[in-house]
């Protein structure tokens, strides 16, 4: 895998998206095969003793770790702009990568926005790549918005843990990333 874009196929054009969209689409994608189980995965991922209030921070943070893993483990759908960007969003000072996990969640999208007529471009992203590369790319803080506007759609917002670290804005004064004193600041990258 190279860094610099090459090896990334070209856009993929679909204008079935209007036809996904009208038809009966399941609200979440089928589940993947389920790959072997490590005990150190199986600690993590399997459920103890019934958790009191204050365990609920945990299990929700191990829960979300899970989620994250296995967004960088996929391949999700990436839509172009009208001038070959990625498709992003800014909310809050944060500009947010939409990905979509199939076609049927684009078209989604497409139609909520009422473009589902249009044709649409989009790439396979490897999440892994977005927030790992991409994301440190974008002028300010960013994240990827994964099925934006969808009832179960995630944010894997620019926080350590999830982008790297020069470009977490949650380090305060502890790191280097846009948040920090250290960092390099919004809008100077």
């Amino acid at each position: 895998m190279h860094d610099n874009g090459d090896g990334i196929p070209e856009p993929r054009r679909v204008s079935r998206l209007a036809d996904l969209a009208g038809e009966s689409v399941p609200e979440a994608p089928p589940e993947p095969e389920a790959a072997p189980v490590t005990a150190a995965a199986r600690a993590v991922s399997e459920p103890g003793p019934e958790p009191g209030a204050g365990d609920e921070v945990a299990v929700a943070r191990r829960e979300f770790a899970r989620l994250l893993g296995e967004f960088r483990r996929t391949a999700v759908l990436v839509p172009f702009d009208d001038h070959e960007s990625l498709w992003t969003a800014d909310f809050n000072g944060v500009r947010w990568i939409c990905a979509f996990s199939d076609e049927a969640a684009l078209a989604r999208f497409a139609g909520a926005r009422g473009e589902a007529g249009r044709e649409w471009s989009y790439r396979t992203i490897l999440g892994a790549r977005l927030l790992d590369v991409m994301v440190p790319m974008l002028p300010g803080p960013g994240g990827v918005a994964l099925d934006a506007g969808s009832a179960d759609g995630t944010l894997f917002p620019p926080v350590a843990g999830i982008v790297p670290d020069e470009v977490a804005v949650d380090l305060g004064d502890t790191g280097t990333g846009a948040g920090s004193p250290m960092g390099t600041g919004a809008g100077t990258r």
